[in-house]
Order: C-alpha cells, then sequence, then structure tokens
C-alpha cells in the first residue's frame, strides 16, 4: 500500500459554542463516519486530528472541541492557546434554540480576546428540523464581522459537513481556488434532507449576502 502522504499544513483550530449544539457529533461523523445519537457532554477538551485531501495536497487540522457548559472565560482560555494559539475556530449553535444563538457574541469576543483577526466560521446546526426558531434570514450578526462566515449544517443529515473546514482551509491558505478532492467517507443520513428545505434556506443566506453587500449598516460591535 502506498505511503501516506503527509500533511502539507497543519492548523490548531478550537470547536466553541453552548453544549448540547452537537459540537462532539459533529466530529465523530469525521472520525467515524457514525451519527451519535446519546448526548455525551464533553469534559474540559477533546483534541481530534482531521486530515483533508485538497488539490494543494493534504491538510490537517487539530480541532480541540471544548466543553460547552463552562462558564466563558476562565479556564478555556488556556485550551486556545496551549501547546500553540488558535489559528482558527468554529463556533456552534442550535437553529432550534434561540438562547445558543444569543450566546454566539460571548463565544466570539471569548476567543479574539486570546486568539485576535483568525478565521472562523459560524455553524447553525440541526438544519434538518424544519420548525427552526433561528430562521436562515435572521442569522445577521456574523456580518459586522471580520473574517467570520457563516453556514447551515445537519450532523444528522450530514448537511454541509465539510464546508465549514473549507472555508477556513482557504483562509489559511489565502487560496480561495482551494478545493476539496476527496470527500469524508460518512455513513448514510439518519433521515434525508428536504432539498425543497436546503434549497430555501440557501436562496435565503445568499439573498442576505447580497443585501449585505450593498447595505451600510453601523458596523458597531454588539
Amino acid at each position: 500500500m502506498a505511503a501516506q502522504q503527509e500533511p502539507v499544513a497543519t492548523f490548531k483550530l478550537v470547536l466553541i459554542g453552548d453544549g448540547c449544539t452537537g459540537k462532539t457529533a459533529f466530529i465523530t461523523r469525521f472520525l467515524t463516519g457514525k451519527f451519535e445519537k446519546n448526548y455525551r457532554a464533553t469534559l474540559g477538551v477533546e483534541i481530534h486530528q482531521l486530515v483533508f485531501q485538497t488539490n494543494k495536497g493534504p491538510i490537517q487540522f487539530n480541532v480541540w472541541d471544548t466543553a460547552g457548559l463552562e462558564k466563558f472565560g476562565g479556564l478555556r482560555d488556556g485550551y486556545y492557546i496551549l501547546e500553540q494559539r488558535a489559528m482558527a475556530g468554529i463556533i456552534m449553535f442550535d437553529v432550534t434554540s434561540r438562547a445558543t444563538y444569543k450566546n454566539v457574541p460571548n463565544w466570539h469576543r471569548d476567543l479574539i480576546r486570546v486568539c485576535e483577526d483568525i478565521p472562523i466560521v459560524l455553524c447553525g446546526n440541526k438544519v434538518d428540523i424544519e420548525d427552526r426558531k433561528v430562521k436562515a434570514k435572521t442569522v445577521t450578526w456574523h456580518r459586522k464581522k471580520n473574517n467570520l462566515e457563516y453556514c447551515d449544517i445537519s450532523v444528522k443529515c450530514n448537511h454541509n459537513l465539510e464546508k465549514p473546514f473549507l472555508l477556513l482551509a482557504r483562509k489559511l491558505a489565502n487560496d480561495p481556488n482551494l478545493e476539496f478532492v476527496e470527500m469524508p467517507a460518512f455513513e448514510p443520513p439518519e433521515v434525508q434532507m428536504d432539498p425543497t428545505l436546503a434549497a430555501k434556506y440557501e436562496a435565503e443566506l445568499k439573498q442576505r449576502e447580497e443585501a449585505a453587500c450593498s447595505d451600510n449598516d453601523d458596523d458597531s460591535d454588539d
């Protein structure tokens, strides 16, 4: 068997957000391909290596999956800079819980206080559920922040799971043409994402982004 190619670049990434938003289930999908049905609270931090094959060679993310049940600040500051400073971040919330979205600014502020100017992707998980409380068109907070992008995902449906890593890899490599050439080996989704619903959400997000390009909203912090 051919020797596995060494990553051309390795990046420390912190995965943060409220408890029960699906952070560990998200990483488990990449590690085992399976959907973790039973909630398991992360204690402290778990570190996992994820390698993505790109058209520029393999890229590795060392993902620090942090506990979402801790208070903001304090011990987690150490996770953001331990061994090396985090180079990227994913903030996750649950689109069926407005409270988890309302806490996003706190998580963002907590992270950039010790890791300024790193690329971050905000992920709204569980978009397979039709009765979402945080509508795609109302996810606007990230527009006021530099180096922050948004994408809908569903761990249960395997929807857009690789997209946050692709967005971050392009930013970190400073290459908008970077592409993943192999997709992760996920097991079949637990339920099928309604394609009409997915298209509706994508259209709402696109419309919102286009509006953001043309408006002149105040860019002050929340």
